[in-house]
């Protein structure tokens, strides 16, 4: 019996990870920017790989395997962080940290080299990706392109997620993601009025800051049509960025400073249910786990520190923002934006998702320079690309 309900588990698993090939072209995109951005990964294939396919067949997927990793995880060696929060004292947390530690904290711990930390590649500008590609990528305003066809012969939908990255939370600091999250929170009208209500190029678009894990930041557009090319829609999202730059040269500069209001307030918004609570401070404890014990201690008034960056003439102390009025803050939000994402070195990825009828299209771009076409592409590229620094900001 407990075979059969192994073996019925392993096929559930099995239909559930490999369902991933019929998400959305734009989902579809954004994996694979991920595959390609992330260190260390593990492709949806590696998986799969463990249930069916020749290296199952010569050793498959046991039972007794499964339990042995269990009792590794439960009882070996480990690192344990917990939380104790609600209707619950400190001589409750204690006994509740007795049981834990009791029960299965009885190796040594691990230390912190030992500790599994994933970190964001840092992706190449164009004089960088001419030295890994070669002269021929010279020419392309996106020097790098992931790009991959949807599985579903239905699929009628192409997908493109134009992806230009910063720097690390750490390079930016506070106020660098405060101007980052202002300049997320203006784009996402006029990209959607621009590239859907005006061009109609398709019903999903839009732009956003987006973070990877090991503190990595970008600024993302992103579109999903049926009427138009990947390679189109790229081009039109390049030029939706040219555009929105001039339009914020034309906001006044009290367009800004109520921007950052709104996502001042948005990042103060109280916690309402017991679990956002838990979330919101669990979040915070996590992030401190891959650190070392320089960084180990959880900065719970984070968010309050980073909304004040978006109080603008604030002179008092401890105050860890220098912007003072909204004219200097328009000042630096197109600063960053001249910086990350119009000058030479942009640091920018397009990954493109062609339905099953443009595969010819994605065929003719397999093996040129600059053209991902497989995870076992991304692979190459990323032996020639440096980790950002994973350090916190705070």
């Amino acid at each position: 019996v407990l075979a059969d309900t192994f073996q019925k588990a392993k096929e559930n698993l099995l239909r559930q990870t490999k369902n991933y090939i019929f998400e959305s072209p734009y989902e579809t995109g954004s994996y694979n920017l991920r595959m390609l951005l992330e260190t260390p990964v593990w492709h949806i294939n590696d998986y799969t790989g463990e249930m069916e396919g020749p290296d199952a067949e010569a050793e498959p997927l046991t039972m007794k395997e499964c339990a042995e990793v269990v009792e590794q995880c439960l009882f070996g060696r480990s690192k344990a962080v917990s939380l104790c929060i609600g209707n619950i004292d400190e001589k409750g947390s204690q006994e509740v940290a007795d049981v834990i530690s009791n029960s299965f904290l009885k190796k040594r711990p691990l230390i912190d080299d030992e500790t599994p930390r994933f970190q964001t590649l840092k992706m190449p500008n164009k004089a960088e990706a001419l030295k890994i590609f070669g002269a021929e990528t010279e020419a392309s305003e996106v020097p790098v392109v992931f790009e991959a066809v949807a599985h579903s012969e239905s699929e009628e939908n192409n997908s493109v997620e134009l992806y230009m990255q910063t720097a690390s939370s750490y390079e930016l600091g506070y106020e660098g993601l405060a101007i980052q999250e202002v300049i997320g929170s203006m784009a996402y009208n006029s990209a959607f009025n621009q590239l859907r209500t005006k061009e109609q190029l398709g019903y999903i678009v839009s732009a956003f800051g987006k973070k990877t894990t090991g503190n990595g930041n970008a600024f993302c557009v992103l579109v999903q049509s049926s009427n138009t090319l990947p390679p189109a829609l790229e081009e039109r999202c390049l030029r939706w960025v040219e555009q929105f730059r001039q339009e914020m040269e034309d906001f006044p500069p009290e367009r800004f400073a109520s921007e950052a209001a709104a996502v001042r307030a948005n990042l103060l918004e109280k916690d309402i249910k017991l679990s956002e609570e838990i979330g919101a401070v669990w979040g915070e404890i996590l992030m401190t786990v891959p650190h070392s014990e320089h960084f180990k201690n959880p900065v719970f008034d984070r968010v309050e520190k980073f909304a004040d960056v978006l109080t603008l003439g604030g002179d008092k102390e401890g105050d860890v923002s220098s912007i003072k009025t909204a004219e200097e803050l328009k000042k630096l939000v197109l600063e960053f934006y001249d910086k990350y994402f119009l000058s030479s070195e942009r640091r920018a990825v397009s990954s493109r998702v062609y339905n099953r009828k443009a595969k010819d299209l994605f065929d003719a771009n397999v093996g040129k320079p600059g053209v991902i076409s497989s995870y076992s592409d991304a692979r190459k590229m990323k032996q020639h690309l440096a980790s950002l620094p994973t350090a916190p900001y705070w």
